[in-house]
């Protein structure tokens, strides 16, 4: 269905989860609610915070509750935490979760080796969850990893991922994010996946997630795009990657997904020169370079203003 780009794109930011959640070093509560700040400040008005996991699995999000809590809240900005099951999502409710985001995959392998159950178990794990969430007036998202290949069971079939997006969305998700956890996808693959999801989901109803481990999420945003999809989830500075996909690098970077849409003449809301800032900041918290074109370019103009 190839035709005109859209006006306006969403961006959901997912640098303070899916950004942070890899990271070896621990990061200090107040950093991540310094960082969820900026961005909010850069325009974006859906920042995934965190998620309710174990923090055996996932350390680096053992603070969801106290970070959860402790959010200074931005009229108009969105705050979505991950849960994995119903224990998950009665704690991030009670520490003030008004949407929450449910998570499975494509592949059996990795659905295995990512939350331990079969998809089919995953199902079933979220039917208490959307019951719940409808009747407490909290949104629920939807994550379908592997839309594109996976690290243990290789290319993924079209109409796996149209199940299980279909399913996700016949249970109460609002909306399907379809993600490229490995990063292997090419556009004609892309756009392979979307004829047939979007027999099952409205096109309106989806978000595509897209890693950069080949250096080909922005093509795949951009068939996206043609497509008709008008939500992408990225992550400030390309920060993250799976812990449970071996080789896997960030998502897209905001600022090169922003970059680029402005430069088609797409509408996004969000400020490129502060959320360059952004991205510069935390990566100088973590100690390390940006995974972003765009910021490294902004960072090198600066510099040589400075010595001009």
């Amino acid at each position: 269905m190839t035709g005109a780009l859209p006006a306006h794109v969403r961006i959901v930011e997912v640098g303070p989860r899916d950004g942070l959640q890899n990271e070896r070093q621990p990061v200090a509560t107040a950093i991540k609610a310094e960082l969820i700040s900026r961005l909010a400040g850069a325009g974006l008005k859906a920042i995934e915070a965190t998620a309710f996991v174990s923090p055996k699995r996932v350390p680096q999000m053992a603070d969801h509750d106290r970070l959860l809590r402790g959010l200074k809240r931005q009229a108009g900005v969105a705050h979505p935490v991950l849960v994995p099951n119903m224990q998950g999502f009665e704690a991030a409710v009670a520490a003030g979760a008004e949407e929450v985001a449910v998570f499975t995959a494509a592949s059996e392998g990795f659905s295995r080796q990512n939350i331990g159950c079969s998809i089919a178990e995953s199902m079933e794990r979220f039917r208490p969850v959307l019951a719940e969430a409808k009747r407490s007036g909290v949104r629920v998202r939807g994550y379908v990893s592997c839309v594109l290949g996976c690290p243990y069971e290789g290319a993924v079939v079209p109409a796996a991922v149209a199940e299980v997006a279909g399913a996700l969305h016949g249970m109460g998700c609002w909306e399907i994010s379809l993600g490229d956890t490995i990063g292997t996808g090419t556009p004609p693959r892309t756009k392979a996946m979307l004829a047939a999801v979007t027999k099952r989901v409205p096109v309106s109803r989806l978000a595509g997630h897209y890693h950069d481990t080949w250096g080909r999420a922005l093509l795949n945003v951009y068939a996206s795009l043609e497509e008709g999809v008008g939500v992408f989830d990225s992550s400030v500075a390309g920060l993250g990657g799976c812990p449970y996909a071996p080789g896997a690098s960030g998502n897209v970077a905001t600022e090169d997904l922003v970059s680029m849409l402005h430069a088609l003449g797409i509408e996004t809301g969000i400020d490129l020169p502060r959320l360059c800032e952004t991205a510069a900041w935390i990566c100088e918290v973590l100690g390390r370079r940006p995974g972003s074109k765009v910021a490294r370019a902004v960072a090198a103009d600066l510099a040589r203003a400075k010595t001009g």
